[in-house]
């Protein structure tokens, strides 16, 4: 009995189920660890819309990612990345895109809000994926101070503690997130545009993103305390200014006083 167990375990069959299976625990375990709640159903939205939003796509966008948003080698599948990413890619006027570079820049938004919609409704209806935020989280009547905590850990690395923006790798940046609408702070959490990590619910609650963005909204409202912040970026700028203008008008005093003493 053990030898048959033996050689059934040796043939090529039985090691291609166990690969199939442990693929299957670790693929299921991932998704439930994981567990992306924030898609979107295309139920959420009419055929009309639906059927007008294809319009606008293959109007608009079907040149780069293909006829039935399948991709091309000028832009990505848009099957699966659900309505937020086209409301923040097309809301902040980052696509359609002109030109080609390292990053794609925040420029005027040249669709309407209604049609923004009907292009999210479409692209949500090709496959599950993150939806445009509910109003409840937008508001910013979260806690700032919290808000200010996961910031710091989990994003200025890149934008800088108070959101000032910085310089990433190969032409690459972090924006500025001052005067941001909140959807938009949002839907860049949960779909990762460009260079920047999805934070999906079981990274960040959709609560403690609606504490970020109060308390970007807390550093919008109120200055800085330590007075004129030279841009809010940081001790590198401090620093050259006190040796510019500092060390320099210390030098220039002392020249003024050896002149005078001469």
């Amino acid at each position: 009995m053990r030898k048959r167990l033996n050689l059934s375990r040796r043939k090529p069959l039985a090691a291609t189920l166990v690969i199939a299976a442990g693929l299957l625990f670790s693929g299921g375990g991932y998704a439930v660890a994981t567990n992306v709640v924030a898609t979107t159903a295309a139920t959420e939205y009419t055929a009309e819309q639906i059927s007008e939003g294809r319009k606008l796509f293959l109007a608009n966008c079907a040149s780069c990612h293909g006829l039935n948003a399948e991709g091309t080698a000028a832009g990505p599948s848009m099957i699966g990345v659900g309505a937020a990413s086209v409301d923040f890619q097309v809301g902040t006027g980052r696509m359609p895109g002109q030109g080609s570079g390292p990053q794609l820049p925040k420029k005027n938004v040249q669709f309407t809000d209604d049609q923004i919609l009907l292009m999210a409704a479409y692209v949500a209806s090709l496959a599950p994926g993150p939806a445009i935020p509910d109003a409840k989280y937008l508001e910013a009547t979260g806690d700032a101070s919290h808000g200010g905590e996961l910031f710091r850990i989990n994003c200025a690395m890149c934008h800088n503690a108070v959101g000032a923006g910085g310089a990433l790798t190969e032409g690459k940046y972090a924006p500025m997130l001052n005067d941001i609408e909140a959807k938009h702070v949002y839907e860049a959490m949960v779909i990762g545009p460009q260079n920047m990590p999805v934070f999906n619910d079981s990274n960040i609650t959709p609560e403690d993103k609606q504490d970020i963005i109060t308390y970007l909204a807390y550093i919008d409202e109120n200055p800085s305390a330590g007075g004129f912040e030279l841009g809010s970026l940081g001790p590198v700028a401090e620093g050259l200014f006190i040796w510019i203008f500092g060390l320099g008008l210390i030098i220039a005093i002392t020249v003024w006083l050896g002149a005078k003493s001469n």
